[in-house]
């Protein structure tokens, strides 16, 4: 059987953003095309004809560089040439891709084409098509899956053609299939703004909030989305239209979790991902309750350390502190100068990290400005710097265990019920605030200097 054969191209320049419209309706009707074609190869049995489902693939071709306005965030590139990358679920992040495109195409003069790739889809990840007899089809493969372009390898960005997006298909849909494994709901509910935690209450409040807000006239959203039966990373989607409203997932305990579920997340391009949970304060004049805006990251939780070394700082990105510091301001009023302090926040893999003698505790953060122990915001941050999405972090002070305050139950009940309601509108707030302004979230600050792709 021939290949089936498709192909769109379209010049495009400083007037070219409508045009570009037309390649990502492309890709979406080839992809959905390859999808029909692997329901009818495998319902027939035919393993030949399965060889023409593939991935479609955006080309774009920058025939001569040009100096573009400096304070682009990205859709630029660093010289002419050929640009590519083929895509899975292009339906899934079209806002995205459209965006992209008509950024990178209003910057230079390209050629855009749209066509099929020779990267065969597995089944697999075909929706309906999971319980189907599959043997002799292609099967998934972990070969097909790294991270070689969004860690810069050489190898990823010195062939004939540079990549355009920071996926290779197979990773974008595996990372789908693991989103709707351990949060229990598809991948394609997740909004833009992230609220991440390690407690039900706060999950619990939230869903409280946004079935009040859902009831609100004049709402911008339009549902939501909630778990059923127990998976390991709970999920609940505020939804609007234009897929910008609030996601709040429960992580659990651990940095590992962390990493886990924003490895997968980050395959969305989401706006920006922002931690609320609990943690030791480290200073005698802090309070139960207290709040740390964190501004800095000591990594001791060596989660990303084989990705991102550990002399790399992670800087805060202050588009979303000035939006946590107002929305502390708004919930809080007065309280807020006394109540919330930014400083750095260390994470560790040890939950148990303070069972320790004081000289040990001395050796461990003797020259250390660290104001806050907890387990999970500095995996959160690198990876978000890892992935360029935008990250924050924003913590209670639930015990302070170097000043004879454990976290122990009674207290800690006593804790959660008093400060639960607060600490997520704080959280909320603030995502709306940004989801407001999207423009304050299109920094410079994660751009890496090299290895970086044309695409946010």
């Amino acid at each position: 059987m021939q290949p089936v054969l498709l192909i769109a191209t379209l010049i495009l320049g400083e007037s070219g953003t409508l045009a570009c419209m037309d390649v990502v309706d492309q890709l979406i009707k080839m992809y959905d095309d390859s999808v029909n074609r692997a329901h009818a190869a495998v319902k027939a049995g035919d393993r030949e004809a399965y060889a023409d489902v593939r991935y479609p693939q955006l080309t774009v071709t920058v025939d001569e560089w040009r100096p573009i306005d400096r304070t682009e965030p990205f859709g630029y590139v660093e010289s002419a040439g050929v640009y590519s990358s083929a895509f899975s679920r292009p339906a899934l992040i079209e806002g995205y891709l459209r965006e992209m495109v008509a950024r990178l195409t209003n910057n230079y003069v390209c050629d855009v084409s749209a066509d099929y790739s020779d990267i065969v889809i597995p089944p697999a990840y075909i929706d309906g098509l999971e319980g189907a007899e599959l043997t002799g089809f292609p099967a998934p493969t972990l070969d097909d899956v790294d991270d070689g372009i969004i860690d810069g390898k050489w190898e990823a960005f010195h062939g004939e053609v540079s990549p355009l997006f920071h996926f290779t298909p197979q990773r974008f849909d595996i990372a789908c299939k693991r989103i709707e494994h351990y949060t229990g709901i598809p991948c394609d509910g997740v909004q833009k703004f992230i609220l991440f935690t390690n407690y039900a209450m706060h999950t619990k409040e939230f869903e409280r909030w946004a079935r009040e807000e859902l009831n609100r006239p004049g709402t911008r959203y339009t549902g939501l989305n909630t778990p059923t039966g127990t998976h390991q990373f709970p999920r609940y989607d505020l939804v609007t239209e234009a897929g910008d409203g609030i996601t709040m997932i429960n992580i659990g305990v651990g940095p590992s979790n962390a990493k886990t579920i924003t490895d997968s997340l980050a395959v969305l391009r989401p706006e920006v991902w922002v931690m609320i949970g609990h943690c030791a304060g480290l200073d005698g004049r802090m309070r139960i309750g207290d709040l740390i805006l964190g501004n800095a990251y000591q990594r001791r939780d060596f989660i990303l350390d084989d990705r991102i070394s550990s002399d790399i700082p992670i800087p805060a990105v202050p588009e979303v502190q000035r939006a946590l510091e107002k929305a502390v301001g708004d919930v809080y009023g007065e309280e807020k100068s006394q109540l919330m302090r930014t400083g750095t926040v260390l994470s560790t893999g040890d939950r148990n990290w303070e069972w320790h003698t004081p000289h040990t505790m001395w050796e461990t953060l003797r020259g250390s400005t660290a104001v806050a122990v907890d387990m999970e915001s500095c995996a959160l941050a690198a990876n978000g710097y890892r992935y360029r999405v935008p990250y924050g972090t924003l913590l209670s002070v639930s015990d302070l265990p170097l000043h004879a305050v454990p976290k122990l139950p009674a207290g800690a009940q006593a804790f959660y019920s008093s400060s639960k309601e607060a600490h997520v509108m704080c959280a909320v707030r603030a995502m709306e605030a940004l989801a407001a302004n999207v423009e304050k979230l299109r920094t410079r600050k994660l751009r890496k200097t090299i290895g970086e792709v044309p695409f946010r």
